[in-house]
C-alpha cells in the first residue's frame, strides 16, 4: 500500500487526475488516531479532504484494525447522507481501492471542532440541540432497515475500535466491572436495531457559523458505523459531554446542561419509536446508562484515555460516577446528569 503523507500527497494526488498543476497545500487535520486525514487546498477551485486508513493507531499501548474499515466508512457516508439534513455528511468525491483511500468534500474552511470549542470554555446550546437532533435523525430513519441490517451487519471493526479497547480493557483492570461489562458486550452485539455511528463525538461534529448564528453541523468519521444498538452512541455521545463536567470541576453545569438539551432533542427526535423495544424508555435508558458508564470509564483506563483529565482528583471522580452507572443505575438517563453534579469535585 502507498502511504499518503502531507509531503507526497499533492504529487499523488496528481499522478492520479484529482488535483490539476498548480500551487496548492496540505495539511494535516487531527481527526483522531486511526487513520490519516488531509485537507487539500487548491490556488483554484474547492478544498477537499483525503483520507486513508492504517492499520496501527496512534496509541501508546498497541491497538490494530482492518485496513478495510475505510470501505465501511464510505457505506455508512453513503447510507446516511441522503437521510440526514443537507451538510451532515461530506460528499464523496473519489476513492482508491488498492490503498485503502478516499476524498471527500471539505467542510468550510471557517469550521470548529466542537470539542476545541468545549474546551475552551464555550457552551452552545444551539450545537447540542442539532447534535441531539441528528444522532436521533440516524436512529430514527434506519430502525428495521431491511436494506441496511445486512449492508451493514458486520461489527468485527467496531469490537476492535470499541467494545475491546474499551469494555473488555476496563474489565480487565476492574475485576468487579467485569460482569456487568461482559453482560453488556452480549447484548450489544445481540441486537439489530439500526444504523449507530458509534464515533459520535464532539471531535467529530464540525461547527460553521455565519455571524454568530448556527450555519452548518458536519458529521465526520464512519469507520465505526454498523447496524446495531443505538444505546451505545448515547453512552459514547453523553460521556465525551459529562467529561467535560468533570473537567470544568466546580463550574461544570453549562456543560451539565449541554448534556440535558441535547438528550431532550434526541428523545424528542425518537418518540415515533417509543412504543418499539429499541427505543422503550424504560429499556432504552437502562441500556443507555450501562453504555454510558462503560464509555466514561473507558476514556479513563481504557485503551484511549481521553487527553484532558490530568489530575488524579478528576479521574477519580469519573471513575467513581461511571462505576456507579455500572453497578447502581439510576432508573432514567437523564438523573446522570445530576448525579455527576452532586459526585464531590476534590
Amino acid at each position: 500500500m502507498f502511504e499518503v503523507t502531507p509531503e507526497n500527497a499533492l504529487d499523488y494526488l496528481r499522478e492520479r487526475g484529482h488535483l490539476p498543476e498548480g500551487p496548492a497545500t496540505v495539511q494535516w487535520l487531527a481527526w483522531g488516531v486511526s487513520n490519516v486525514v488531509l485537507r487539500v487546498q487548491p490556488a483554484e477551485g474547492p478544498a477537499f479532504v483525503v483520507k486513508q486508513s492504517r492499520e496501527q493507531l496512534r496509541t501508546k499501548a498497541d491497538w490494530f484494525s482492518r485496513l478495510d474499515r475505510i470501505w465501511r466508512e464510505m457505506d455508512v457516508m453513503g447510507a446516511l447522507a441522503p437521510l440526514l439534513p443537507a451538510g451532515s455528511v461530506p460528499r464523496i468525491l473519489f476513492e482508491d481501492r488498492e490503498n485503502y483511500l478516499f476524498g471527500m468534500e471539505a467542510i468550510d474552511a471557517s469550521h470548529v471542532v466542537w470539542k476545541q470549542e468545549l474546551l475552551e470554555g464555550t457552551a452552545d446550546a444551539m450545537v447540542a440541540e442539532t447534535a441531539g437532533r441528528i444522532l436521533a435523525d440516524i436512529h430514527r430513519t434506519t430502525f428495521e432497515s431491511e436494506d441496511l441490517q445486512p449492508r451493514l451487519g458486520d461489527r468485527e471493526v467496531f469490537d476492535q475500535l470499541r467494545l475491546d479497547p474499551f469494555y473488555r480493557r476496563v474489565a480487565s483492570v476492574h475485576s468487579d466491572l467485569r460482569q456487568p461489562l461482559e453482560r453488556l458486550i452480549h447484548e450489544t452485539l445481540s441486537r439489530t436495531d439500526c444504523v449507530v455511528h458509534a464515533d459520535f463525538s464532539p471531535k467529530n461534529l464540525l461547527i460553521v457559523r455565519d455571524g454568530g448564528t448556527l450555519k452548518q453541523l458536519a458529521l465526520v468519521d464512519y469507520e465505526t458505523g454498523h447496524y446495531g444498538d443505538p444505546a451505545f452512541d448515547l453512552g459514547f455521545f453523553f460521556s465525551h459531554l459529562l467529561l467535560k463536567v468533570v473537567r470544568q470541576r466546580e463550574h461544570g453545569k453549562p456543560y451539565a446542561d449541554l448534556a440535558r438539551t441535547a438528550w431532550h432533542h434526541y428523545r424528542t427526535g425518537v418518540a415515533p419509536l417509543a412504543e418499539s423495544d429499541a427505543f422503550a424508555p424504560d429499556t432504552l435508558d437502562s441500556r443507555a446508562l450501562a453504555h454510558l458508564g462503560g464509555c466514561m470509564i473507558a476514556r479513563i483506563d481504557g485503551k484511549s484515555p481521553v487527553d484532558y483529565l490530568a489530575e488524579a482528583a478528576q479521574q477519580h471522580r469519573a471513575r467513581v460516577f461511571a462505576r456507579g452507572l455500572l453497578l447502581d443505575p439510576p432508573e432514567r438517563f437523564e438523573e446522570a446528569f445530576d448525579r455527576l453534579e452532586a459526585t464531590p469535585v476534590e
